[in-house]
């Protein structure tokens, strides 16, 4: 099955190639460090964020529990400093909030551009200096 999971091209919100989030935990839909996507990716994890306690608690607030290990999915639980590839729609609506995370930019997919805007990304990006 798999083998048969097709990966959408690997690519940034500037249609660069897409950089490597975090290996250290090791994140992604492919669980290979990179924001990478597909069609099965129905939570579309393609926005690399940097965690932040803030976040990480309002995320537990909303029922996305990240900070809490999770032996049985060999997940040791996200502290802030963290990167992570969060899911488009999460981000989205934290930043709605007032509460989303930093983005690297040249890490985040560009199909995360279908729900955010570039703009709305760029406004809290950590590789734009």
């Amino acid at each position: 099955m798999a083998d048969q999971i097709q990966a959408y091209p690997a690519r940034n919100v500037f249609g660069s190639e897409l950089q490597l989030c975090s290996q250290d935990p090791v994140t992604g839909f492919f669980r290979d460090g990179c924001c990478n996507s597909c069609r099965e990716d129905v939570g579309s994890h393609t926005v690399c964020c940097m965690m932040t306690a803030e976040f990480l608690e309002y995320s537990r607030f909303k029922g996305n529990d990240l900070s809490t290990p999770r032996p049985e999915f060999d997940f040791k639980g996200l502290k802030a400093g963290d990167y992570w590839c969060l899911c488009a729609g999460r981000w989205l609506e934290a930043f709605q909030d007032g509460m989303a995370p930093k983005v690297n930019l040249l890490s985040t997919h560009e199909s995360c551009l279908e729900l955010i805007s570039l703009e709305e990304l760029k406004s809290v990006a950590l590789d734009l200096h």
